[in-house]
């Protein structure tokens, strides 16, 4: 019986009677390191996404710290876009008056 190499580095092989990928005699270990460390990291952008949790390339008791930093950052943009109109107010009143 004939078989498909699909990942000949990790030795899987799909079987074409079947339709299943298997291994050809080698261990699925890398593929499930693999698979892990994939999972950690879409675990980190949803922490990420949501603000709270620990992230992977975070020291210790930093939980809110992209809460924190999102907040402050979006405090100084409301600041520069208020100051942006009201300087466009400010200058429209100064040139009716004038």
């Amino acid at each position: 019986m004939a078989y498909i190499q699909v990942l000949p580095e990790f030795g899987l092989v799909a079987d074409p009677v079947v339709g299943i990928i298997t291994s050809a005699g080698e261990s699925l270990s890398p593929v499930i390191e693999k698979v892990a460390v994939l999972e950690a990291v879409s675990d980190d952008l949803v922490n990420m996404l949501s603000g709270q949790g620990n992230l992977l390339a975070s020291f210790p008791n930093r939980e809110s710290g992209l809460a924190i930093g999102g907040s402050i950052t979006s405090l100084w943009y409301g600041f520069a876009i208020g100051l942006f109109i009201a300087g466009i107010i400010a200058f429209q009143l100064m040139k009716a008056v004038a």
